[in-house]
């Protein structure tokens, strides 16, 4: 006979062990996370429309809307490792976020056409208002942490006032100043927040939440590729696929190996510093990945004479995505007491990499040259 899982009408919002054994994801999380690979596969896809129609200034537009979508995701995220009752309250306010998220997915293209839109900005209001709701559960639950809580709460509620009220700002120059400017006090409220005592949060429950997302953009990546090429092998396109396919799928399957090739958790067990500069350092992470597989996609439109831009311009794009990814590993795998050797080794193979695009050869060579890079450092690291 099944067992049912019973869930409580409601209880109270108390912290977790940060020290539970056997501590993983929930099958929650786990929907969680797909639901927002879809806002970051459309991120994804605008920029690879952009840097194959030559609009290079939608890449400002892709960093905006993927700081939108990795912040959400991420205060969810630390939220959950360190109070998750599971009950119909808590379930309710995380698929309110994710409705948020897709709201957020389904304006982000008007958000590259015209610089601003109301979809975006509600969807992203849905997401932090109820987190809100999170932590004001959590004062109530846990008067340990409630004057964490409640900072946490007021700077969420104040910050957001802030991006509702920026819809009746125009102008590019304004619009970008000021998102720039609310993504610093963002960035503030955790900082200010956790100084009035820490959130009981699980390190290796955090890693693997971290893992996890940047497992599933990688699979998008993969996704996307493949896409681009079903739809070049359609049109006939044949000339440079080959070898333009060999080097995506090392690009792919290294940056897999790079990443996993260090566990993270020990990154959120050292000092506050550290880990402030993991968990924020990972944004570049996620949008490195996620530009890796427009780049991937603009690369198959070159082939297919389909794209309004060079074969420098898209190989630069790639080969930058690219060494912005090494690069962040490589901070973080030498916080985490990597040998120096492997810092250097790090340091020029992204410059190499920008190296190779600006020579400008055929973009198939240039994906596969960018492969073979990675695919030296695994084997370096083996």
């Amino acid at each position: 006979m099944s067992h049912v899982n019973a869930v409580p009408l409601s209880r109270r919002m108390q912290p977790r062990d940060p020290h539970e054994a056997h501590r993983v994801a929930t099958p929650l999380e786990l929907f969680f996370d797909l639901v927002f690979v879809v806002a970051i596969a459309s991120a994804a896809a605008q920029w690879h429309h952009g840097l194959a129609e030559g609009h290079l200034g939608d890449l400002v537009n892709f960093v905006m809307v993927f700081f939108a979508i990795w912040w959400a995701w991420m205060n969810y995220t630390w939220f959950a490792s360190s109070y998750d009752c599971d009950d119909v309250p808590y379930r309710l306010l995380t698929f309110a976020i994710m409705v948020g998220s897709l709201m957020l997915a389904a304006g982000i293209p008007d958000l590259f056409d015209d610089g601003q839109s109301g979809l975006v900005v509600g969807g992203y209001a849905l997401m932090r208002f109820a987190m809100v709701a999170m932590w004001l559960r959590a004062a109530g639950g846990h008067p340990e942490g409630r004057r964490t809580a409640l900072t946490y709460a007021a700077g969420i509620t104040a910050v957001q006032a802030l991006w509702i009220a920026r819809l009746l700002l125009e102008g590019e120059a304004v619009l970008k100043a000021s998102f720039f400017t609310l993504v610093v006090l963002e960035l503030m409220v955790p900082v200010l927040a956790e100084r009035r005592g820490f959130t009981p949060f699980h390190p290796h429950h955090i890693a693997e939440r971290y893992a996890l997302l940047t497992l599933i953009v990688l699979g998008e990546v993969v996704l996307a590729a493949v896409q681009a090429v079903q739809g070049a092998l359609d049109a006939g396109a044949r000339t440079g696929l080959l070898t333009l396919v060999v080097g995506g799928l090392l690009l792919v399957f290294s940056m897999w190996w790079l990443y996993f090739k260090r566990d993270h958790s020990g990154l959120f067990e050292g000092s506050i510093g550290s880990i402030f500069l993991t968990g924020y350092g990972h944004y570049l992470v996620f949008a490195s990945v996620a530009a890796t597989g427009a780049g991937l996609a603009a690369a198959v439109d070159l082939v297919q004479e389909e794209a309004h831009t060079s074969p420098r311009v898209v190989g630069l794009a790639l080969a930058g995505a690219v060494a912005v990814y090494v690069w962040c590993l490589t901070a973080m795998h030498s916080l985490a007491g990597a040998p120096a050797v492997e810092r250097r080794v790090g340091v020029a193979v992204g410059l190499a990499a920008l190296s190779v695009a600006a020579v400008a050869p055929p973009i198939g060579i240039t994906v596969l040259a960018l492969g073979v890079m990675l695919a030296a450092v695994v084997a370096h690291h083996v």
